[in-house]
């Protein structure tokens, strides 16, 4: 069962299948997307995702996959998984672009590291981010992510890989 977490100004609950619209509208979204693996996809791309985090994910107990919500309006998206990439856990957080400038984003990713270490027990947390994505860089050196290795993707692009461990 996935739980429900608490910021200051964000919930994080399970998506519901009346947030298709919302999710499909964020990822969709050339601001967001271009920063996800694999950049932009279609909306049919898009809504199998959404549909594939109820059968698969949600179904089969995979990882974490929450709603991100402020004043009840879906805002964003979050994720706590394994990743092979890394050799652990990868927080994995999307912010609309009119939720952006305003420290939701550190929020956001405070609450992901705090269930990691927290709940799950994890020693460390792991983040990928392209090299372009300066903002994202930033905030995760902010609290307390290190930078520990570059991975070069197919396209040629860089993937920065950064961990923060429990005592950091």
């Amino acid at each position: 069962m996935i739980p429900t977490l608490r910021t200051e100004r964000l919930l994080l609950d399970p998506y519901v299948p009346e947030d298709e619209e919302g999710f499909v509208a964020l990822f969709q979204d050339a601001n967001v997307s271009q920063w996800m693996d694999g950049g932009p996809a279609s909306e049919e791309e898009d809504r199998a995702l959404f549909g594939r985090i109820f059968t698969k994910v949600y179904a089969q107990s995979l990882f974490e996959v929450w709603a991100v919500r402020r004043d009840g309006v879906l805002v964003g998206h979050a994720e706590i998984k394994p990743s092979d990439v890394v050799g652990g856990h990868e927080i994995v957080y999307a912010l609309a672009p009119a939720a952006w400038g305003s420290g939701l984003g550190t929020e956001l990713a405070r609450a992901l590291v705090d269930h990691g270490f927290g709940t799950l027990g994890l020693t460390e947390v792991h983040a990928t981010v392209a090299a372009p994505n300066s903002a994202s860089l930033k905030l995760l050196a902010r609290i307390g992510f290190e930078h520990v290795r570059d991975v070069t993707e197919d396209d040629g692009s860089t993937t920065r890989v950064l961990t923060r461990h429990a005592t950091t």
